[in-house]
């Protein structure tokens, strides 16, 4: 190991500092990337209503549609050929990257999902720009890391901060991007990823606010306060959707299954499909078309029928998966936010004229539905809950969708399905060839000792580590030590390991079980 590297870990005040003011960096930049990410969203979207809004329909515009939409699809399939690692969501590809078994060319992937994402959503395939904006985020991180040149086990930290960032200026959310960060990805706190995501997701936030200004990414006004007496309603509310979100996580998977099946049938072909179902729904029902920020806002502004709302569900429901199989790059975090609330408004019609309740709380539930349906299938349920709230601009009713979100991830889990990004990110590695053993690039792991662990109150020399990883940094409080033989674990100290990349899966599992409360173990 480098003089470097024991430089930036002894003197760890100082590292955290740096990759704060990195962060910051890394926000700025992502920052205006997701702007103008979103703002080619906005125009690509206007055209596409423009187009299917055309009052008068002949032979010739209907084929121009169908040939344009073919082209679109010959264009995605060559940008996934070209990379494969911008197809879906992106945030299993982050996760990848930051536990070693991925490798990127990090300004590849940001032009390509760039490009990618603004044509495959914007021909109104039902795929969110929240994934594309988190994966760019992690690239412009790493780009900025190789291009002042940290360290491996420095990237981490910035390559968190970017996506936190990207997830910030996708939804004006900064708080949840700093909580995705530590919740979903990194599955870990540390003050150190807290202050650089903190960083990043601020300044990415102050950047979108200067072009798209403060309000909130939906717009639902003046929510009333919920009874307590209601509450009943959101634990039934909880167990439908949380029901409903395992099933999406089973059938998005046999979705992507059967497109592998497919592997005889041109991958242009496999792409069309879904943008000509497209080109059809833009005419019959233009909601489901694109993520769906403007049919949540429709909800809390418009009445639509049981029946329509049914309609809607379920067509977006389908689409979102057919569009999600093609692989072309898109996200999920949208489509199913929207899932969410029209389950959430479905929901609320059928207590209102079962057990007679008041109307007024229709918005209520529809918020809380795409809190739920999130936890459900990401099964990120602090995530959710700020997401939401945020997303909403109503701080008032947290209790409520922590109600909701614990009971759906509670109900979820009696399907026994993976969380959706874990289940992709295992996808892409069941794919992948492994790295060679005799890989000598390093990374830092980090994990912190829980009260009543096996190894808290003991001595280096006694505890039986695993194979290559070396102990490099014990942070306890504010106090940095020098691991040696006679140094004793204490609780909540946090401990950073030196670890071969093709190894560090099974080393951070191994070092997870050694420092985890034994009576959480499995």
């Amino acid at each position: 190991m480098t003089g470097k590297t024991f430089d930036g870990l002894i003197h760890w005040r100082d590292f955290k500092l740096k990759v704060f003011f990195e962060g910051i960096i890394i926000g700025l930049f992502s920052g205006l990337i997701i702007v103008a990410f979103r703002y080619g969203l906005e125009q690509a979207e206007s055209l596409r209503e423009l187009i299917y809004h055309t009052t008068s329909w002949s032979s010739y515009k209907i084929i121009s549609l169908a040939l344009g939409l073919v082209f679109i699809a010959f264009t995605l399939n060559l940008i996934v050929k070209k990379e494969p690692l911008v197809s879906g969501s992106g945030i299993p590809q982050v996760k990848g990257i930051l536990t070693g078994h991925l490798k990127i060319k990090w300004l590849t992937v940001l032009i390509l999902k760039f490009f990618g994402g603004i044509l495959a959503i914007g021909a109104g395939l039902s795929l969110g720009r929240e994934g594309p904006s988190v994966q760019i985020g992690a690239t412009v991180g790493q780009g900025v890391s190789r291009l002042l040149g940290r360290l491996k086990i420095e990237e981490k930290f910035l390559i968190t901060s970017g996506a936190s960032a990207g997830l910030a200026a996708a939804f004006n959310a900064p708080l949840s991007g700093v909580i995705f960060a530590v919740e979903e990805l990194n599955k870990n706190f540390s003050p150190a990823i807290l202050m650089s995501t903190v960083a990043a997701s601020l300044s990415a936030d102050l950047v979108t606010k200067l072009f798209y200004g403060s309000s909130s990414a939906f717009n639902f006004p003046q929510l009333p306060i919920l009874p307590v007496n209601y509450y009943i309603h959101l634990i039934g509310l909880g167990l439908i959707i949380g029901l409903f979100g395992g099933l999406f996580n089973r059938s998005l998977l046999k979705t992507m299954e059967l497109k592998d099946k497919l592997g005889s049938l041109p991958n242009t072909v496999i792409i069309a499909i879904p943008l000509l179902i497209a080109g059809v729904l833009g005419y019959l029902l233009p909601e489901v078309l694109g993520g769906g920020n403007q049919l949540i806002d429709s909800l809390n502004q418009h009445y639509f029928s049981l029946s329509f709302l049914i309609l809607l569900v379920l067509v977006k429901f389908f689409f979102t998966l057919i569009s999600y199989g093609t692989g072309v790059p898109g996200g999920i975090f949208l489509p199913i936010l929207v899932i969410g609330a029209l389950t959430g408004n479905i929901y609320h019609d059928l207590i209102v004229n079962t057990f007679h309740i008041s109307p007024l709380y229709s918005n209520n539930f529809i918020i809380f539905a795409m809190a739920a349906y999130f936890t459900a299938v990401v099964k990120a349920p602090i995530t959710g809950s700020i997401l939401i709230t945020e997303m909403t601009g109503s701080f008032s009713h947290l209790w409520a969708l922590i109600t909701v979100s614990t009971v759906a991830y509670l109900a979820s889990d009696l399907l026994k399905t993976k969380p959706i990004y874990e289940a992709l990110y295992d996808r892409i590695l069941a794919k992948k060839q492994p790295l060679p053993k005799n890989a000598e690039t390093m990374i830092l792991i980090e994990t912190i000792v829980c009260l009543g662990s096996e190894i808290s109150g003991k001595t280096i020399k006694t505890i039986v580590w695993p194979k290559h990883c070396l102990l490099v940094n014990i942070k306890r409080g504010d106090q940095e030590i020098i691991p040696q033989g006679d140094t004793r674990i204490y609780a909540g100290d946090h401990i950073f390991a030196l670890v071969n990349k093709n190894y560090a899966t099974e080393i951070e599992h191994s070092l997870c079980s050694l420092t985890m409360e034994i009576d959480h173990l499995p």
